[in-house]
């Protein structure tokens, strides 16, 4: 896992340490590095810090609190009770993260990953309000917090009526720069690239990837291993996107993971495939391709958004992924794809994204391999 950039982890310290602390709410996709900036932050506050990983527990509040009291390195008075119910439970968690510390009496660093999947909880008796409950909680505590999220627009819609206290902090994408540094391990540190080659290369991967870390990292691993010869990221964007891929792999997690947690799922799958056949595309053309009313259609959008698969930008939807688009069209298919057509689409998407000049720049840093300007894997697509 690519972790956070240095400047973004020194903001969040300094969010902690301000006066009053404020709570930084980490919000950035799937790979984008949220977990390994907590535990970066919890090696960094040694015994008073505690890590949990909401979406892991989160099963009814009794156990999910027992078992929260049960890891805790901290003191609290209130552990060793019986809960009487699920809203007693649920109080307990509360008022551990209010009032726990650390083993010299100092304020304790609660750091929640995923932490609005405690809205799974809506669903037991006397907890319909869990996550406004949470906030309210935790932002008169003495205590130091930091949430994750990577569901961007729930959280922005989550805190729009929260207390001041709350920092909403996006993960940027990588940029060029960062992705040349990443890249450099696979090619021993750019020793034989001239340096106009290793910056194309590294414009190249970004404009593949978005930027996205886990993309980027799985990008470098698949360049790195094609051994001597020119690097091509093209190529490599394929074999990794084939049915049992490492990013087939990952873009099914993804996608199944986020209908899960959105309503519609059929409907929602549907609307997927129909943007990854095209896009952008208004709400009145995506109704009319769904078979389905316009006032339908407008919820199962807002659905998709709320779960960050669809992005709207002047009243037209895409996918907020596009290697995630990609993905879709690939493979959520009634059979899957071939090699021969996983490679020919994406050449399909190489040709719309990567920069100029040409992708038959050969990145190996030689004069006789520009000469030769050999094609990163790209046929002739009519």
């Amino acid at each position: 896992m690519i972790g956070t950039h240095a400047g973004f982890d020194r903001r969040v310290l300094s969010a902690l340490d301000a006066s009053p602390s404020r709570i930084p709410v980490v919000l950035g996709g799937c790979g984008s590095g949220r977990s390994s900036l907590l535990a970066h932050l919890s090696e960094w506050a040694g015994r008073s810090a505690y890590l949990i990983d909401v979406e892991r527990c989160a099963t009814t509040p009794e156990r999910f609190t027992d078992a929260v009291f049960a890891s805790a390195p901290m003191t609290w008075h209130g552990r060793d009770a019986v809960s009487t119910s699920a809203r007693d439970a649920f109080d307990r968690f509360l008022a551990f993260l209010a009032s726990a510390r650390g083993p010299a009496g100092e304020p304790c660093l609660f750091l929640l990953d995923e932490a609005f999947e405690l809205r799974t909880f809506e669903n037991f008796p006397g907890l319909r309000q869990v996550l406004h409950d949470l906030l309210e909680a935790i932002a008169v505590s003495e205590n130091r917090f930091v949430l994750t999220s990577r569901y961007t627009a729930r959280a922005h819609r989550l805190l729009r009526e929260a207390s001041s206290r709350y920092e909403v902090m996006h993960i940027a994408p990588l940029g060029v720069p960062e992705v040349v540094d990443h890249l450099a391990p696979a090619f021993n540190h750019y020793e034989q690239m001239a340096t106009a080659d290793r910056d194309f290369l590294g414009r190249a991967v970004h404009a593949l990837t978005d930027g996205r870390p886990v993309y980027v990292q799985a990008l470098a691993g698949a360049v790195a291993s094609q051994g001597a010869g020119p690097a091509d990221p093209v190529a490599a964007l394929a074999s990794l996107l084939v049915r049992g891929g490492a990013l087939d792999a990952w873009c099914r997690f993804r996608y199944e993971l986020r209908l899960h947690r959105a309503r519609g799922y059929g409907a929602l799958k549907a609307i997927l495939d129909i943007l990854a056949e095209e896009e952008p595309l208004n709400l009145t053309e995506i109704s009319l391709r769904l078979h389905r009313t316009p006032g339908s259609t407008k919820d199962y959008l807002s659905w998709l958004e709320d779960v960050d698969l669809v992005t709207v930008r002047q009243k037209r939807y895409t996918f907020s992924d596009p290697i995630l688009r990609l993905w879709v069209g690939l493979h959520c298919r009634p059979v899957a794809p071939t090699e021969e057509a996983v490679a020919r689409e994406v050449q399909r998407f190489a040709l719309a994204r990567i920069p100029e000049p040409s992708m038959a720049y050969a990145a190996t840093g030689t004069d006789a391999a520009r000469d030769d300007r050999r094609n990163w894997g790209i046929i002739e697509i009519d």
